[in-house]
């Protein structure tokens, strides 16, 4: 059975919760995949640290919690320090070049989701440019089973920034 942990982290108003919920949803719900949820976000409600964990897997999970992440989603300099050595050693940090500056010499992946996020008319959506870039190199979950999952979480009037942040975050990551 093959596991996979994911850690999505920055801080509060960047959307790092819902990053989370949409790739355990999109997984679950429109992938067949199983999939868990846990989040922590500090008592700030916005600006403080906070964190997304998934676990997906193709039967069910034994065990909710991540403990080693195999990737590191990660949207701000702090998140950097505080779980950046939580990472596997072969693990995969994909980060967002312009909030992050990865002192990282394994694997790397980098999108500059806040700069397309603001081409975009919306800094908010740069979580949603991440998620394009993370599903287009990891291949975890598919780009339509996110556009699902956006199309039926997110507020009805923010669906279509929300697709084209998606597609956007793809098309980077396509071309990375």
């Amino acid at each position: 059975m093959t596991r996979t942990e994911v850690r999505f982290a920055g801080f509060g108003g960047q959307g790092i919760i819902l990053a989370g919920y949409l790739v355990g949803k999109a997984a679950a719900l429109y992938d067949g995949q199983h999939a868990v949820l846990t989040q922590a976000y500090g008592p700030e409600a916005r600006g403080g640290a906070c964190n997304a964990d998934v676990v997906l897997s193709d039967g069910p999970v034994d065990y909710p919690e991540v403990t080693t992440p195999s990737i590191l989603v990660v949207m701000s300099q702090e998140a950097v320090a505080t779980f950046l050595p939580s990472l596997s050693e072969d693990g995969l940090a994909v980060f967002d070049s312009g909030l992050v500056d990865l002192p990282w010499k394994g694997r790397q992946q980098s999108v500059a989701a806040s700069g397309i996020a603001d081409g975009l008319g919306r800094r908010i959506v740069a979580n949603v440019v991440m998620l394009g870039y993370f599903a287009a190199t990891t291949g975890l979950v598919s780009r339509d089973a996110l556009e699902q999952a956006i199309r039926t979480t997110v507020r009805p009037q923010t669906i279509d920034l929300n697709l084209r942040a998606l597609e956007a975050g793809f098309s980077e990551g396509v071309a990375a």
